[in-house]
C-alpha cells in the first residue's frame, strides 16, 4: 500500500468546506486555502491522478434555511452553489503554485465553470489536471459524500479518501462520547449494518456496489502535508469488503 505503487494511483478526495476556515469561524482563509493547496500538489506530484469534491459548510448549511422555513429543494441549491465558491478559490490556489487544475460543475454555470461530463474528466485527469468537483450530484437530497461516490465511481477511482474532524471511524461520535471505540479496518456491511454516520449511507453502498475502497482520516493530517497513502490507512479507517 505504499503511496509509489499503483494500487491508489487515481484517487477522488472528499474535502470538508471548513478545511478552508482556518483559524476564523466563517468564509474563507487565504493561508488555508495555501496550506491545502501545497499539499494537494504533492499527491499530484506523487504520481497520483487526483479527483476532489469539495464541500461548502464553510460558507452555508442547509440547516441555516430550514431554520427560517425555506424548503429543502431551494435550500440544497443554495448549498450547490457554495461548493462553487469553494471549487473556484481552491482552484486559484493551486494555480498560484503552478498546479493545473479545473472545476467541473454539475450545475450549468459555463461563465465561471466547466459542465462536468464524465468523458472530459477522464481525459483531463490522463493529462495530468487536478480536477474539482463542485455542485454536489445537480439535485437536491443528496449529500456531498454521495457526490464523491458518484464521481469516483465515475472516474473509476482505486480509493475514495474522506477527510474529517476525527481520525477514522468509531462506533459512536467520539466528540460527544470519550468511550467511543475506532475502527481500524471494517467492511461496507459493517458499516451500514452499524448505521455509522460519518458517511451517509447511499454513497457508501456505492462504493460497495464498484469496489471502491473508503478511507477516513483526520483533516489536519492534510493540513500538515501528511499524504503518504500508507501512513493514512495506519492512521485512518480504511472500509473495504472483507
Amino acid at each position: 500500500m505504499d503511496i509509489h505503487t499503483n494500487k491508489h494511483k487515481r484517487i477522488l478526495l472528499k474535502l470538508s468546506g471548513e478545511i478552508l476556515i482556518g483559524p476564523t469561524k466563517f468564509g474563507i482563509d487565504y493561508a488555508a486555502c495555501q496550506s491545502v493547496a501545497h499539499s494537494l500538489k504533492k499527491i499530484h506530484d506523487n504520481q497520483h491522478e487526483l479527483g476532489i469534491v469539495i464541500g461548502g459548510g464553510n460558507i452555508f448549511r442547509g440547516i441555516n434555511l430550514k431554520e427560517l422555513g425555506m424548503p429543502r429543494t431551494p435550500s440544497d441549491h443554495v448549498g450547490m452553489l457554495a461548493t462553487l465558491m469553494n471549487g473556484i478559490v481552491l482552484q486559484q490556489a493551486l494555480e498560484s503554485i503552478g498546479c493545473q487544475s479545473k472545476v467541473m460543475s454539475a450545475i450549468e454555470c459555463p461563465q465561471i465553470a466547466s459542465s462536468y461530463r464524465w468523458s472530459d474528466a477522464t481525459n483531463l485527469l490522463k493529462e495530468g489536471k487536478i480536477l474539482i468537483f463542485v455542485g454536489g450530484t445537480g439535485n437536491p437530497y443528496f449529500t456531498t459524500d454521495t457526490a464523491a461516490a458518484l464521481r469516483a465511481s465515475e472516474i473509476q477511482a482505486d480509493v475514495l479518501l474522506k477527510a474529517t474532524k476525527v481520525d477514522g471511524i468509531y462506533n459512536k461520535d467520539p466528540i460527544k462520547h470519550p468511550d467511543a471505540v475506532k475502527y481500524g479496518k471494517m467492511s461496507y456491511s459493517q458499516f451500514l449494518a452499524e448505521k455509522l454516520e460519518v458517511m451517509d449511507a447511499t454513497s457508501v453502498a456505492l462504493c460497495r456496489n464498484n469496489h471502491i475502497p473508503i478511507l477516513v482520516f483526520n483533516m489536519q493530517l492534510l493540513e500538515c502535508g501528511q499524504i503518504n497513502i500508507a501512513s493514512l490507512i495506519e492512521k485512518g479507517t480504511y472500509v473495504e469488503e472483507h
